[in-house]
């Protein structure tokens, strides 16, 4: 007599039967899936720390590279502030006129410091008397410029300028080209002209 527990049929069955993945509820009540560990193949874990320590990498290049572009574009900018306090510097120096004589020397003692300033201390009013008495009127521009070199807190640029000179005896205007080296020097966020020399 057969066994009654014996049953080819469900024995065949449950032989193609695939265990389900267990869901179970979340706290929310949401059905939560979990896979049997031993189902995740053995690559997985290694690719996955491979992927993390790349996308780290790549974003530290990236910062890195957003700040030294960053870094190349503040120090070109401060470039261009250091020659542009060259270049007022000598439109001071070449443009004064005898009614204006006082304001013009005193813009050009404001922008100066050092070795320049000192040049001029204490002679501003001889200076101007003698600008008054011979009509002087000098029209200049910078024709080119650039920086020579740095050091620190300090940049030297070589000036090249033109001005227009005239007097009470010559009302005919002429050119007077100068080559200047103009050192800019930052005193307290102050970019001041701290020497002005001729060159050959």
């Amino acid at each position: 007599m057969a066994d009654e527990n014996e049953n080819p049929e469900a024995d065949t069955a449950d032989a193609g039967k695939v265990e389900p993945t267990k869901v179970e509820l979340s706290k929310a009540g949401e059905p939560e899936v979990r896979e049997n560990a031993a189902t995740a193949p053995r690559w997985a874990k290694p690719a996955t720390i491979v992927a993390s320590v790349l996308i780290v990498a790549l974003v530290a290049a990236g910062a890195w590279l957003l700040f030294e572009r960053q870094s190349a574009a503040d120090h070109s900018d401060r470039r261009e502030e250091y020659l542009q306090a060259a270049r007022q510097t000598v439109l001071n120096l070449t443009n004064i006129q005898a009614d204006t004589a006082d304001a013009d020397v005193k813009r050009l003692m404001e922008g100066a410091t050092g070795d320049f300033k000192a040049e001029f201390e204490g002679r501003e009013g001889p200076f101007v008397e003698v600008v008054q008495q011979a009509g002087v009127t000098t029209t200049g521009e910078v024709l080119e410029a650039g920086i020579q070199n740095e050091d620190g807190a300090c940049t030297a640029s070589l000036v090249a300028s033109r001005a227009m000179v005239s007097n009470a005896e010559q009302s005919e205007p002429e050119p007077r080209d100068f080559r200047l080296r103009v050192t800019v020097c930052d005193e307290d966020g102050r970019l001041l002209a701290s020497k002005v020399e001729f060159v050959p």
